[in-house]
């Protein structure tokens, strides 16, 4: 069921088209509400990952507009655009992109720093990930690595979290735990999740599922 808090949207993307050596796509339009995550699916080549990006803020389109919180991104200046990525905006990979040598709270802690947000342990409970906080980055496994990665980035309370392929390298049971923990954090939090992925079973696990096919962004 899709659940919608109010009528202006989190996300709101209208008539985007990307081309590199060839178009990739055109005239995509979709928009994401508080409280609902959606997933796109699609063969590899067909700009699952570039959509993302220009979704959130990593790449301009060749034309069209995307709003986020209701102010046209690429618009504004890239001071602004800097400013709503790092209070507004999360983004997790699927690689974790951590830094070794520190601890894993050490790792949460430069995202809130930057982001000017606390330290909530209760992400930490929802990924299961307590009980390593502690620890160096390069003595957990890299399941648990990806999960404090995914810590970090609901750490700085983003609004609008944007996923690509975060369970790619992690095994059922756990890609269900970030699946879980993603959909409670944006009920709890009045946000909202676009997520990237190859796994049916995952892309199942959000309200909406898209498939990004033949240039065009349809409705499963």
């Amino acid at each position: 069921m899709e659940i919608v808090v109010g009528n202006t949207p989190l996300l709101e993307a209208n008539g985007i088209s990307k081309s590199f050596d060839y178009k990739l796509f055109e005239e995509l339009s979709i928009s994401l509400y508080s409280q609902q995550s959606v997933s796109v699916m699609g063969r590899s080549g067909t700009g699952k990952s570039t959509l993302l990006h220009i979704l959130s803020t990593l790449l301009k389109p060749d034309s069209g507009s995307v709003k986020v919180l209701g102010q046209d991104v690429y618009s504004l200046s890239k001071k602004k655009i800097d400013m709503i990525r790092r209070y507004d905006i999360g983004i997790i990979f699927q690689s974790h992109y951590l830094f070794k040598g520190m601890t894993a709270l050490e790792n949460i802690e430069s995202a809130t720093l930057l982001s000017e947000t606390k330290i909530d342990y209760e992400i930490f409970k929802m990924l299961e990930i307590d009980d390593i906080i502690d620890k160096k980055v390069g003595d957990i496994s890299g399941g648990q690595q990806q999960r404090v990665s995914i810590a970090r980035v609901l750490s700085k309370k983003p609004k609008l979290i944007f996923a690509d392929e975060p369970t790619g390298n992690l095994d059922k049971d756990t890609a269900n735990l970030v699946m879980d923990a993603l959909n409670r954090y944006i009920i709890d939090n009045k946000a909202a999740l676009f997520l990237v992925t190859h796994d049916d079973e995952i892309a199942k696990k959000t309200q909406k599922l898209y498939q990004l096919d033949n240039k065009k962004l349809n409705i499963r």
